[in-house]
């Protein structure tokens, strides 16, 4: 079989790779422009974790060609044969997109018009000659549109990005809330800093205080309508049925044979020697189940043999579907059964969708060398190297940039902001990187000198470095990478000014964790054992003592960056296996508390999954949070849904509305009531913004009970 000369990189390393299908042959895209779509076209995506396992997701434009997207699924066999069977196939289709897809673009997908036919290209460049309207939908997935550049494109109920190439304006209508502006600005930062390699500039606009250069672009402003509430009326209970068919001749003449009227079902059912075919159609839905023994011709008709039943029920086009071997089978696909065990593997692809997820997958043993480490470590986070080149780290400091001792770098104190220049070779050219990274607790003053001192030190180079801002505690994996192997440490507090450290002698509490990538971050959180996490090591310095907390989940690697933290806080520590704790442990901590001991945290089984309750739209919904979910994915003005499997969490935003507050408690119950695989009775326990206990807060990681102290609004538009 001839492969196509593209797969050569395919699945090598964990992360991303989209290509897009140009003149029916594959053509790689820019990852600065991942997330972008144009909606004549047809495009391949694979996603490789760690493990490996794969994920390939073909995704067709609402206005592409019957050849293109014939072309992408020809390209999505081959490539499922190249990684020999065993991905997990998806089809996608615009404003449809299954969860899975859509949690590879945290910051939103955009789309675009035209696609290849009409000359559209995708070129990073910093070409300023851009004149587009995007129109943002969506609380949790969150979608650009490109609209016509007019204002009869508006309404009072949405954000637009109005992006004029130099200037890029955040339009919010009158009625929008403040989760949607959250969101939207989170889309006009990613275009500044990806698009425009940070060369852009960000500006709020509220509806009625439009500057010049909008109304130039888009001439005098008309009656703005109201913004319409989405429709689609369903019963949510119904979503959840399903049919069991078993698919014989897939490769022939397909006939389909009923195995089971209703869901939930038995994981006997599925004999390993045939493929199957679960109909979720009322929820534009269809699995395809291969069996491991089933002959290889019905294997490869998977994707075809599905795409056939949805035409024979007349479904709707937008269904989607996902294909998958035994052993990959998806969180939505075993959600059906009332028995489903994963086997504890720990290499293969059962545990792809907990990969990242706080419910953890057992350690993949690795390759010790670090390059190794680092390069699986990232790539999913776009990577560049591995992190051997050379580091300049300085600390903003009465506006100006005061160069950092070289043996405190690593050491990050929420109480300063700092810029960290990053140099390396790439194709025989010096490439740079700068971070602005702010801390938690620094000064208005100090923000805005940091950007000042950013954009300076750009200009200084010629404007050629690519600049990424991070705040506390969200720090990607290459940055994490720059220390040599050693983790990065980051302290509640203080700053690294002389003497400006925390106390010596006050009793610090310091949390490990690998992040899914392999890199390793010691963030210091409060001193309490409510803090603890079965998952993680910690550490433990008092006046007179310090101990390292060995957790039943914790690795080796986690470990080892723990050894390194006692060493910098100076003195030898003692090990504590959790369960085990010496009484002076518990009292340095003000008492045992109960913390974060699920089990189920450790079974990697059912991963948590997070849910916003919200009637914005005009009905209470609920809607599933894509990807991996971080704390500022609770919407203060909602109320979220977290489903551990042994309980289910209702958390009450601040903001929450009435309807909201009373008629989420019958949401949950539900969601409860109605799952497929036939739980009930599940707890559900019921808590309020800001007083979470350690059970919810220890699926986030790095939990912040002073996150909310300030308003979210004002701290994303201090990045503006």
């Amino acid at each position: 079989m001839v492969f196509h000369k593209e797969f050569q990189t395919a699945g090598k390393e964990p992360g991303l790779q989209v290509w897009r299908v140009e003149k029916m042959d594959l053509q790689p895209v820019p990852k600065q422009l991942y997330g972008n779509f144009y909606t004549g076209d047809a495009y391949v995506l694979l996603y490789t974790t760690a493990a490996p396992s794969y994920y390939i997701h073909m995704w067709m434009g609402n206005e592409c060609s019957q050849d293109e997207s014939g072309a992408a699924a020809i390209f999505a066999t081959q490539l499922d044969d190249f990684l020999g069977g065993g991905p997990v196939q998806f089809r996608e289709v615009q404003n449809n997109e299954s969860l899975t897809f859509l949690g590879y673009f945290k910051s939103g997908i955009k789309y675009k018009k035209g696609g290849v036919a009409s000359g559209f290209q995708h070129v990073v460049t910093n070409d300023m000659n851009v004149k587009r309207l995007l129109h943002i939908k969506g609380r949790r997935a969150i979608r650009a549109a490109e609209v016509n550049m007019a204002w009869a494109s508006f309404n009072r109920g949405d954000c637009f990005i109005i992006d004029l190439g130099k200037d890029i304006f955040q339009w919010c209508g009158s009625e929008c809330n403040r989760f949607e502006r959250l969101k939207a600005s989170q889309v006009a930062i990613d275009i500044r800093d990806n698009e425009r390699n940070g060369r852009a500039k960000l500006h709020m606009v509220d509806e009625g205080m439009e500057p010049q250069p909008i109304i130039d672009a888009l001439g005098p402003k008309p009656n703005i309508p109201a913004g319409t509430p989405d429709d689609e009326n369903v019963d949510r209970a119904n979503k959840k049925k399903g049919v069991l068919y078993m698919v014989s001749d897939a490769a022939g003449s397909m006939k389909t044979s009923l195995v089971a009227q209703a869901s939930p079902f038995k994981m006997e059912m599925l004999d390993p020697s045939e493929c199957y075919l679960l109909d979720n159609g009322v929820d534009n839905k269809i699995f395809l189940w291969k069996g491991p023994t089933a002959n290889t011709a019905e294997r490869k008709a998977a994707m075809k043999a599905a795409e056939q039943f949805v035409k024979e029920k007349n479904y709707s086009k937008n269904t989607q579907i996902q294909v998958m071997p035994a052993g990959g089978e998806t969180t939505l696909f075993k959600q059906f059964f009332s028995n489903w065990r994963d086997k504890d593997q720990t290499t293969g692809p059962s545990q792809a969708y907990t990969i990242g997820r706080i419910a953890r997958v057992e350690q993949i043993p690795f390759d010790g060398s670090s390059l190794h480490a680092n390069k699986a470590m990232a790539a999913q986070h776009g990577m560049v190297d591995d992190g051997s080149g050379k580091v300049q780290i300085w600390r903003v400091e009465g506006g100006e940039k005061v160069p950092v001792d070289p043996s405190q770098y690593g050491q990050f104190f929420g109480g300063d902001c700092y810029l960290i220049l990053y140099s390396y070779r790439l194709g025989g050219r010096e490439q740079h990187i700068i971070y602005t990274w702010q801390g938690l607790k620094c000064t208005q003053d100090e923000l805005a000198a940091s950007a000042f001192l950013t954009v300076k030190l750009d200009d200084s180079m010629g404007g050629a470095p690519v600049q990424v801002r991070v705040t506390q505690g969200q720090e990607p994996a290459h940055l994490m990478s720059l220390f040599k192997g050693k983790p990065m440490i980051i302290h509640l507090g203080g700053t690294s000014r002389k003497g400006g450290q925390s106390r010596v002698g006050s009793t610090r509490l310091f949390h490990i964790r690998q992040s899914s990538t392999r890199a390793t971050r010691a963030v210091e959180v409060e001193p309490s054992a409510a803090c603890l996490n079965t998952n993680d090591v910690f550490v433990l310095k008092t006046p007179d003592s310090m101990f390292m907390w060995r957790g039943v989940g914790a690795t080796d690697e986690e470990m080892a960056a723990a050894k390194y933290v006692t060493s910098f806080l100076g003195g030898s520590a003692t090990e504590v296996a959790e369960g085990k704790e010496p009484a002076g442990f518990w009292s340095a901590l003000g008492g045992k508390r109960e913390y974060q001991s699920s089990r189920s945290l450790q079974k990697t089984v059912k991963p948590p999954r997070l849910f916003g309750c919200s009637n914005k739209t005009g009905r209470l919904i609920a809607e599933e949070v894509p990807g991996d979910f971080t704390q500022s994915d609770l919407a203060t003005d909602d109320v979220m849904l977290l489903d551990t499997w042994d309980q289910i969490f209702l958390w009450i935003g601040n903001e929450a509305n009435e309807v909201e507050r009373t008629g989420s408690g019958k949401i949950a119950k539900d969601y409860v009531d109605s799952d497929p695989a036939g739980r009930h009775g599940t707890p559900i326990v019921t808590i309020k913004q800001g007083t979470e206990p350690p059970t919810f807060t220890g699926w986030f990681q790095a939990w912040d009970a002073k996150m909310w102290d300030t308003d979210p609004l004002e701290r994303i538009r201090a990045r503006f």
